[in-house]
């Protein structure tokens, strides 16, 4: 890849990521608030390995941006391009883990301050000097946030950089299914490289066969070089020119909440990438899924996202005592 002053820059949400944390002296629900956001999290992860990343987005003139920022600075996220709006409170997300560590999301965004990026205040200049572009469908599912997104893909593609995705899927922040699916198969006609978890391909394929499922999108959107498909317990797939590859998540146990699995998950992956490059063999496959596997388990054996990434060191020690 060409060399370029920043790794991964990345547009989206910043929010914050209410998780209950215990209960009060009355017995009531108590959260804490985490600095979360699909794309934040993924340039979060990256900038614990030590990667360049830059985020652009919205937050609000409020007490939570003033966190979410300080946040990023602190994992040495270049914040440059993050805006501030005056009117609107940054996002929240209230996070309710289910038994088994799954989780529902509550967004108290109608509106929030991430849907509110402009067009005109999207830093052209960062995306044109990145390595990686990223992006999700969050930023696509109201004005003028949507219209900003679309600018930054633009950009990027004119500029020749890589794009990665991640549908996301929300279904409660979306208008209708048909909607959703429109903007995440648009989201699919842009990328290099593709994050998708089998909920998402079922949702657009219509099949719980999900490696049948993520072949039928590749063959739809045959411009897309590397597709890693995330399965929860039952593993990840790469699927990148004529390989396909399979490897086993870990089951060591502990598992508290899932929340940001997918994330670490794409973070270890665009940082493969960006030392290995797109034309991967099977070995590397298998090594790039083993490595995001692991971190992407690491992740959910505390609550919160950020607050909870691995560093490198306790992911090369979690693969090497589980060889």
């Amino acid at each position: 890849m060409e060399a370029k002053k920043t790794d991964v820059t990345a547009v989206g949400e910043l929010l914050i990521d209410l998780v209950q944390s215990g209960t009060g002296p009355q017995g009531n629900p108590l959260f804490e608030a985490n600095p979360g956001g699909a794309p934040a999290n993924v340039l979060a992860m990256l900038g614990k390995l030590g990667r360049r990343c830059a985020f652009l987005g919205k937050v609000g003139r409020d007490a939570f941006g003033d966190q979410l920022e300080r946040t990023l600075q602190g994992l040495g996220v270049d914040t440059a391009g993050l805006r501030r709006d005056e009117r609107i409170p940054t996002t929240l997300a209230f996070v309710h883990t289910l038994p088994g560590g799954d989780r529902e999301f509550s967004f108290y965004r109608k509106p929030g301050a991430d849907l509110m990026l402009r067009p005109e205040e999207v830093d052209e200049e960062r995306i044109r000097n990145t390595r990686i572009f990223h992006f999700g469908t969050l930023s696509l599912t109201d004005e003028p946030c949507r219209s900003a997104t679309e600018k930054a893909v633009a950009l990027a593609r004119e500029a020749g950089t890589v794009i990665s995705f991640d549908p996301n899927l929300r279904l409660s922040l979306w208008d209708s299914e048909e909607e959703a699916k429109k903007r995440i198969l648009w989201g699919l006609g842009q990328a290099d490289i593709v994050k998708i978890s089998d909920n998402e391909v079922s949702f657009l394929t219509g099949t719980e066969d999900y490696p049948a499922g993520a072949e039928k999108l590749l063959a739809a959107y045959p411009d897309i070089r590397l597709l890693d498909l995330t399965m929860g317990a039952d593993g990840s797939m790469a699927f990148c020119g004529k390989h396909r590859v399979f490897e086993d998540s870990f089951h060591l146990g502990g598992v508290i909440e899932t929340s940001g699995a997918g994330d670490t998950f794409c973070a270890l992956v665009l940082h493969y990438v960006l030392e290995h490059g797109l034309d991967l063999d099977e070995a590397q496959l298998h090594e790039m899924l083993r490595t995001a596997n692991g971190a992407a388990y690491l992740v959910t054996t505390k609550k919160g996202v950020i607050p909870s990434l691995p560093d490198a060191e306790r992911i090369e020690k979690l693969l090497r005592e589980n060889r």
